[in-house]
């Protein structure tokens, strides 16, 4: 390996055309998040800050860069629900990231059927494989070094329910590489997907 390396202080900037942060910690699983208002409006968004964060119980979480629609909805509901986005679902996820009015409902801008879900009010995107209805448990604004607050918040929630296309459960074990998983990479129009291609196996240690 080389031992060139470039060097910067993110306060100070980074010197390169686009920000590396991104595509280092990444690719990232998107958070297709389905909210709904006190008043019933529904919203889809997606958030490529997106992960789980714990086992038992199960916890996932994402940032809104942004007092957006999405955080609204949820820390008035406390309810949110998780969708996979697929490539055959990349378009309709794309087109759910418009910078449209408040209150425009992306179900219907990107062509999608909102579900029931059962132990949630907020529906699901019917096309989508997988589904996490989730209940909200921490949303946290967030800070730097200095103290102060930033412009962000770190919304968390217990899944509460799964629901899995049946297709996609193969002996019993979740087949990742056939559902057609998408991830945001760096660059500014990059996506990833995942496919047998890149699957290996290593067992921990005992």
């Amino acid at each position: 390996m080389s031992d060139a390396i470039h060097f910067y202080e993110p306060r100070l900037g980074h010197g390169l055309p686009h920000d590396p942060f991104n595509a280092i910690v990444g690719p990232r699983p998107i958070g297709w998040i389905s909210s709904r208002s006190e008043a019933g409006a529904l919203n889809l968004a997606p958030y490529s800050f997106f992960n789980a964060f714990n086992y038992t119980p199960p916890i996932v979480g994402f940032a809104s860069i942004g007092y957006k629609d999405t955080l609204r909805n949820i820390e008035a509901t406390g309810e949110f629900v998780w969708n996979l986005t697929t490539r055959a679902l990349a378009e309709a996820m794309n087109q759910s990231c418009a910078a449209v009015p408040h209150g425009v409902n992306e179900f219907e801008l990107a062509g999608l059927s909102p579900a029931p879900s059962r132990l949630v009010a907020v529906p699901r995107v019917a096309e989508s494989p997988v589904a996490f209805e989730c209940r909200s448990t921490q949303i946290v604004q967030l800070q730097g070094l200095d103290g102060d607050k930033v412009a962000t918040w770190l919304v968390l929630g217990e899944v509460v329910a799964v629901h899995i296309a049946l297709s996609l459960l193969k002996d019993g074990v979740y087949d990742t590489a056939a559902a057609g998983h998408i991830l945001r990479g760096g660059g500014p129009a990059d996506y990833f997907t995942i496919g047998p291609e890149q699957l290996f196996r290593m067992h921990r240690p005992r």
